[in-house]
């Protein structure tokens, strides 16, 4: 059954409620792995999910139920039955405290008829080319490249109807010298890999390993670090995951001061910006709101409502916080629904080569690892460097640390505290990958970024 049959069916089952949401998603994804430089797996799967939810009118208000199915809808009585679990969770579950008027349509979206994106190990073809020639080289290569076509359609009972594909691909490479005891990380993320080069990614890789030759040992403490993109976005993921407006309004976050929550704050006197926005070029994401699940700044009540440029940061100072629709009529503020993408700007040109090159004595990192929150009353996470942390001295780097950091400290100190921010460049992050893909961050210099103690896992 097409997707759009689904939903229009769903919806038809649930004439006598309230109000309906059906979402279907519809995920195309190929993969590639390799493991001491042979290709080891690849291929491709395609999936499907049914989610609906059931607005039912209860004794207080409104009550939302939300089933869910993975299998293949063959019948209109399959999905009778999952409309049927969904209002028996909503009356179970008794009057809503997100609770809003469902959201109105605003325009057909002319892609509604259209069937799922499918992509296909073809579309790792020049990339794999380059992979080829990286795997015949003298290190021993790992990696996993993966590309994925997601196509979701969103019905109301309203009468929304909207569709929407979002890409995304990632690139991990790891390289190691032949007695393993030098390893280097690189990363890309891509919406189509026309813009990944494997041997591009393999000579940074290189590059890092002939810095492995000489060794020293450090004790922990304070550093003055070079944080390269990839490990700064790791960093703003986490703080753009902590921007809760409840949580703020109820002091019960780093965002939260003596007399209601930050907003205004200044944090650094330079004029970063660190924002979402489903317009980003190459990193755009869904235009309108997909829920399926309620909790602290997301309503299954706001289904279909448009998402939009979000500034979490603006010119150096706290800016918005994220808010469903119930919450910011409760807190008077404004609905801001939480982004699928991440742009840190404010910075010079210079690139991490620039930065280095005037650093007297200091840290350069490659990326970060098992990253935790330590303290919400100020953000402070604790997590590990991996995969090469690298002495620079006189503008030079000079020697890798043979072993890694666990490091304590805040993203908010990380705004505060930079002296100096390069250009924005498309970026992975290495912890949340698996989550949290579209980030544009710059290279970052931090004094006296604390290094707690030694790990010595490489």
């Amino acid at each position: 059954m097409r997707a759009q049959e689904v939903v229009e069916r769903a919806l038809a089952a649930a004439r006598h409620l309230h109000g309906c949401a059906v979402l279907v998603r519809e995920s195309s994804e190929a993969a590639l792995r390799w493991a001491n430089s042979t290709m080891t797996t690849n291929g491709h799967t395609t999936s499907r999910r049914t989610t609906v939810i059931a607005f039912v009118e209860v004794d207080g208000g409104v009550a939302a139920g939300v089933v869910g199915s993975s299998a293949a809808i063959e019948d209109t009585a399959q999905l009778e039955g999952i409309v049927r679990a969904a209002e028996a969770a909503a009356r179970d579950a008794g009057p809503a405290k997100d609770a809003a008027p469902l959201v109105e349509p605003d325009g057909a979206d002319p892609t509604w008829d259209e069937p799922a994106a499918e992509t296909s190990i073809g579309v790792f073809g020049p990339f794999a080319e380059g992979l080829a020639e990286v795997l015949a080289g003298p290190h021993l290569q790992y990696g996993f490249a993966t590309h994925e076509l997601s196509t979701v359609w969103l019905g109301t009972s309203t009468g929304i109807r909207r569709r929407w594909v979002q890409p995304t691909g990632s690139v991990e490479l790891n390289a190691k010298t032949r007695d393993l005891r030098g390893s280097a990380w690189t990363g890309a993320s891509t919406t189509d890999f026309t813009d990944v080069d494997a041997r591009a990614l393999a000579a940074e890789a290189e590059r890092r390993l002939t810095w492995s030759t000489r060794r020293i040992a450090l004790p922990p403490g304070r550093y003055e670090t070079l944080l390269p993109p990839s490990a700064v976005a790791d960093l703003m993921v986490y703080l753009a995951w902590s921007m809760g407006g409840r949580a703020a309004q109820e002091g019960r976050s780093a965002l939260a001061g003596p007399d209601g929550p930050r907003v205004g704050e200044k944090l650094t006197a330079l004029p970063l910006t660190l924002a979402s926005d489903p317009a980003a070029p190459g990193l755009e994401y869904e235009p309108f709101l997909t829920a399926t699940r309620s909790g602290e700044g997301i309503s299954v009540f706001d289904n279909g409502a448009a998402t939009r440029r979000a500034e979490w940061v603006r010119e150096g100072a706290i800016g918005e916080l994220v808010y469903s629709r119930a919450e910011a009529e409760e807190f008077g503020t404004r609905f801001t629904p939480a982004g699928e993408n991440l742009i840190l700007t404010g910075g010079s040109q210079d690139t991490l080569p620039d930065l280095v090159g005037r650093t007297e004595r200091g840290l350069l990192l490659t990326c970060l690892w098992y990253i935790r929150e330590v303290d919400p009353t100020t953000l402070l996470l604790t997590g590990l460097t991996r995969d090469g942390v690298y002495l620079v001295e006189n503008g030079e780097v000079v020697a890798e640390v043979e072993h890694n950091f666990r490091f304590n400290y805040s993203p908010l100190d990380v705004l505060r505290r930079t002296t100096e921010v390069g250009a924005t460049e498309r970026t992975i992050p290495r912890e949340w990958k698996d989550w949290f893909t579209r980030t544009a961050m710059p290279p970052m210099r931090v004094p006296e970024f604390n290094m707690s103690s030694v790990s010595l896992g490489r």
